[in-house]
């Protein structure tokens, strides 16, 4: 029951986040871009591959919110889905840009037993990327991201192609 408040409290912040970038976005006129990721989520013997979107939009020159979403494909009989609201500080200029990130975001275990049981637990994301211009609004992406929840932590990798535009 007490994992049950924990999540509630933890959507209401992630929509109260939401609304706040949105309506910041409606203030504010930014870069925006949308990219797809390919994931690695390591762990112990229990590393998982994913495939992701996201979308971004710069609040001011050197802050960026990003929205992302990643479906993990199934392992062991289990299915996750990841969604997270990161924010960035971004370093460097028009080729390259780092940045570090924070975020939190929401888990969803879905198991196929006999079961048919499913989870989902809080997440705070620590960690940093890079862009590297390809060729006019084409970058290519990558990041490191520690994932930590009640349950569980790790690192995750990934790597992509953003369109900014």
């Amino acid at each position: 029951m007490k994992r049950m408040n924990f999540f509630k409290k933890v959507a209401v912040l992630m929509i109260a986040a939401m609304a706040i970038t949105v309506s910041v976005s409606a203030q504010e006129k930014g870069d925006k871009a949308i990219g797809a990721s390919l994931y690695l989520g390591t762990g112990d013997s229990y590393s998982r591959i994913g495939v992701g979107g996201k979308f971004r939009y710069n609040i001011f020159d050197r802050l960026r919110a990003e929205a992302q979403g990643t479906f993990y494909l199934p392992k062991y009989n289990v299915s996750l889905l990841d969604a997270s609201v990161n924010g960035h500080y971004l370093f460097g200029g028009e080729s390259f840009t780092f940045y570090p990130l924070a975020g939190v975001g929401l888990n969803y275990w879905a198991y196929k037993s006999g079961w048919g049981h499913s989870s989902s637990y809080a997440v705070f994301n620590f960690g940093g990327g890079i862009d590297f211009k390809l060729a006019g609004n084409l970058y290519f992406n990558a990041e490191a991201i520690y994932k930590v929840s009640d349950w569980w932590d790790r690192i995750t990798l990934s790597g992509g192609i953003v369109l900014k535009f």
